[in-house]
């Protein structure tokens, strides 16, 4: 167990190593990234603000409060960016043209490799801004030292289920003519999961709560982070990791049973 681990993390690390070496070649591509990045984060954080110079209070949430939920969920759409999202645009590509034989006749786990072969190295330094912004808007609300400590674990977890919730929306793609759809769909579900709970009518927020969990995602972290007694979102968002983890792997077999070479 622990040598297939080792296996895979230096698989991994050869992956960066090529996206940076690639991404270096280009260096102005590189740089614009860095600077598109930045623009996002600006505006997030400038709506939230916006808002708040006209109300006192979201639901029940302040501008402090508001601010930390926007960093938590840009830290986690970083990672998303970062490490997944370039390969969700390529899988219909490698579906109809074909380049998923090869990945079928490596010695490795062609989930893993389909899933985390590319990463886009342009975003991976901004990782600060949203870190930063947490720190900042967790100090004016005077988080205890066991919220630090459990925060990256949380960013973590919602990442986690971001990632599975998307794989199992792209394996689609296998029965489909072209990705494009698929994708913004993805992306649509990420924007109605990047706003608090209550925000949304009871019928909806039962919907993406219970049957697509993409509310859990940041809803579930931050109500626990405002109030430790109010864990059971939490609890639910490690159900639903658990369950859909499972899914995703019976998922891909189903998947690969249905997959037709493109040179065959």
């Amino acid at each position: 167990m622990l040598g297939r681990m080792k296996y895979y993390l230096f698989l991994y690390r050869e992956f960066i190593k090529t996206c940076f070496i690639e991404a270096m070649s280009f260096r102005m591509h590189f740089v614009l990234l860095i600077v598109m990045d930045v623009f996002f984060y600006a505006s997030v954080f400038a709506t939230v603000d916006i808002i708040y110079n006209h109300v006192q209070t979201i639901g029940t949430w302040n501008r402090e409060q508001l601010m930390f939920f926007m960093s938590f969920v840009l830290a986690v759409n970083h990672l998303q960016m970062s490490f997944l999202a370039p390969n969700f645009w390529e899988l219909s590509l490698l579906i109809r043209q074909g380049g998923l034989d090869f990945i079928l006749v490596k010695p490795a786990s062609s989930l893993f490799t389909v899933y985390f072969r590319r990463i886009s190295a342009g975003s991976t330094p901004l990782f600060v801004i949203p870190w930063s912004c947490m720190i900042y808007f967790g100090i004016d609300l005077g988080f205890s030292w066991l919220v630090w400590v459990i925060l990256p674990v949380l960013v973590l977890l919602a990442f986690v289920l971001t990632g599975l919730i998307e794989i199992i929306i792209s394996c689609s793609m296998f029965w489909m003519l072209e990705g494009t759809g698929i994708n913004f769909l993805r992306m649509q579900l990420q924007q109605v999961s990047r706003w608090p709970e209550f925000i949304y009518a009871n019928l909806i927020r039962r919907l993406l709560t219970f049957v697509i969990p993409v509310l859990l995602i940041f809803n579930a972290p931050n109500r626990f982070l405002f109030n430790p007694n109010d864990w059971i979102p939490l609890a639910g968002m490690i159900a639903a990791i658990t369950i859909a983890s499972t899914i995703v792997h019976f998922l891909w077999r189903i998947c690969l049973n249905a997959y037709e070479s493109a040179s065959s």
